[in-house]
């Protein structure tokens, strides 16, 4: 058994965005639908399939190659706007597409620079409708460590719970040792916590292990109580909770 709520839904489950969902590109708008389809290509993140009569077609530019895709054939398109082209940014699904995806355009995210789910933006991925974030404040005894050396420590920290993924402890910033933390320029991005503002390596004995914290200034609005607390991969520092030594759980992010 996990340690954490998996995701359940299956690679290739398909239900309706019910949302409005738009897009652009240099400033124009590439789609702009509330009949989108969420496609869970792989079992913990969606892509929305859009209808074809949702997007402006004029942007398409037909690359004359097609890709067979567990969903049918798809004709490759790029996405020309004024001077910016992106090659290969588009999936065309037609006739033997299954019923819900048939004249449906699939895009690759980042070949659009900005998509919305109503008005407020969104990263990386589709909100996944069947994943729940929550950051809650906590008085457990939380200790971060790598090799013998205290990396933060708190008994007032705020704990996320998020479908698919280990809790994250983020520390108020007082409750962290930066004495061992370097600056780091590296940003990322999450649909549901927004972009970070900071990310730092930890230096202990000559030896950097990059990237190993985060913090966000300016979360979503629901993430607001992480505002500013750092957080650590728990996959590759050790975490004591309560006196309790835990294992590292191993994610995607292990690597």
């Amino acid at each position: 058994m996990s340690e954490y709520p998996p995701s359940f839904v299956p690679a290739d489950a398909v239900a309706p965005a019910p949302r409005r969902v738009r897009a652009f590109l240099a400033g124009q708008p590439v789609l702009d639908t509330v009949r989108a389809r969420y496609v869970w290509e792989w079992p913990p993140y969606p892509q929305y399939y859009v209808p074809l009569a949702d997007v402006d077609t004029a942007l398409l530019a037909d690359e004359g190659t097609t890709e067979a895709t567990p969903r049918g054939t798809a004709r490759r398109a790029a996405l020309v706007a004024g001077d910016v082209r992106r090659p290969g940014a588009a999936w065309l699904y037609g006739a033997d597409a299954p019923e819900p995806l048939r004249d449906t355009v699939r895009f690759e995210w980042s070949a659009l620079d900005a998509w919305f789910e109503e008005d407020e933006e969104v990263f990386v991925h589709p909100r996944n409708p069947y994943s729940r974030v929550d950051a809650l404040r906590s008085t457990r005894h939380v200790r971060v460590e790598l090799d013998g050396a205290v990396l933060a420590e708190s008994s007032s920290p705020v704990v996320v719970f998020e479908t698919g993924l280990p809790p994250r402890t983020y520390f108020p910033r007082s409750a962290v040792d930066f004495t061992h933390l370097v600056p780091s320029a590296t940003r990322t991005q999450c649909p549901y916590k927004g972009q970070t503002s900071a990310y730092w390596s930890v230096e202990l004995g000559g030896t950097v292990r990059p990237d190993l914290a985060w913090s966000y200034d300016f979360p979503t609005r629901e993430m607001l109580a992480i505002a500013g607390l750092v957080a650590f991969y728990d996959e590759k520092v050790d975490v004591v909770v309560d006196g309790v030594r835990q294992a590292r759980p191993r994610t995607p992010f292990s690597d």
